[in-house]
């Protein structure tokens, strides 16, 4: 197990600045998700670590040696790509112990490894089939035993589900978690999918345009974003955001009589523009009603539940409730929600308040 720290990396082409001063301190044995849109700098960061490219300026250190500079094959790193990149030719035993063989390690033991490897991955009776006789999410575990026989110091995975279908990202998810929990390595994953980075990461680094806008655990990142950005990406259905000014009493909502006294704010002055995010979920645990005049738009059932589209005044509402509650397109809806699941940020700056 190894620890990892990206001090400073910038990387430019040109006049563009890719990344933008990024920071990151990784204790042995973490579970590192860069998780943002496209274009966002992630991958590119993945690579420097990987050592398919260089930054402009900034550090990059396993086990407090600098690998700057260093050939990929000797900073002791495993890559998993969002391809498979298996040789066609080669069986899933030559395929998992290329890279040792490579590495002129003794036939004997090269074959203890890569069984053991299989084992792990629950892909022993494939070792003898080649890559066109594998299904998806078998090809996948290949890829990933092909990384894990050597036993790297770090783990980097681009994007390694987004080729699969629905059911066989979740198979997947649930067995890179058994991995982790196993081998204990450090692991930095790059995804767009914010359920595969709140499912599998110790911690989240949320990117956007370069820069790192929140690092924190999954269960923070959702319960206290820090910026309007990271509350709007994160959460299976986006947040509620409702525009609105401070009053001395509270917020008052744009379109509505509503004002809503949020802890917290006491020393911001009134007038300030503000917006008010609620997720959909933790509107249907509230019995506080908030809105009593909203009027259904949407009624979609989901099975566990029901998510219900409401318009308040000139603002839209989504909110997930029972999947028994029985309301309809057109019904007169009253809308719960505690104060304490609100999240306050400046209309302006975007930063969090409360």
């Amino acid at each position: 197990m190894s620890t990892l720290t990206i001090d400073a990396i910038r990387k430019s082409y040109g006049p563009v600045e890719t990344l933008k001063g990024i920071d990151i301190a990784l204790q042995s044995g973490e579970f590192l998700v860069l998780l943002g849109a496209s274009g966002c700098g992630k991958s590119t960061l993945l690579n420097i670590i990987a050592g398919l490219g260089e930054p402009t300026s900034g550090d990059v250190r396993i086990d407090e040696r600098s690998i700057i500079g260093v050939h990929p094959k000797d900073r002791d790193i495993a890559m998993v790509f969002q391809s498979y990149a298996l040789y066609p030719n080669l069986t899933v035993h030559r395929n998992i112990g290329f890279g040792l063989e490579m590495r002129k390690v003794e036939k004997a033991e090269r074959d203890r490894a890569v069984l053991e490897t299989a084992r792990l991955l629950q892909i022993e009776n494939l070792l003898d089939r080649k890559p066109a006789q594998l299904s998806g999410g078998q090809r996948q575990r290949v890829a990933i035993g092909r990384a894990l026989v050597r036993n790297p110091k770090v783990f980097l995975f681009d994007e390694p589900l987004s080729n699969l279908d629905a059911k066989l990202r979740l198979e997947m998810r649930t067995e890179l978690k058994r991995l982790h929990q196993l081998t204990k390595t450090t692991v930095v994953y790059v995804t767009h999918d914010q359920i595969e980075a709140m499912t599998l990461a110790t911690r989240i680094a949320v990117m956007r345009n370069g820069r790192i806008e929140q690092l924190d655990t999954p269960e923070n990142i959702y319960n206290r974003p820090a910026t309007l950005y990271v509350a709007t990406f994160v959460g299976a259905l986006p947040m509620n955001l409702l525009a609105g000014t401070m009053g001395d009493s509270g917020v008052t909502i744009d379109g509505t009589t509503a004002t809503i006294a949020i802890a917290g704010l006491e020393t911001i002055a009134p007038g300030r523009r503000v917006t008010i995010g609620i997720r959909p979920e933790a509107i249907g645990k509230s019995r506080e009603p908030l809105f009593r005049d909203a009027r259904c738009e949407v009624a979609e059932l989901t099975g566990p539940e029901l998510v219900v589209t409401a318009r308040i005044g000139d603002q839209r509402v989504v909110a997930a409730m029972p999947a028994d509650a029985g309301i309809k397109a057109g019904d007169e809806i009253t809308i719960n929600a505690d104060a304490t699941a609100f999240h306050v940020f400046d209309a302006e700056t975007e930063q969090r308040l409360n």
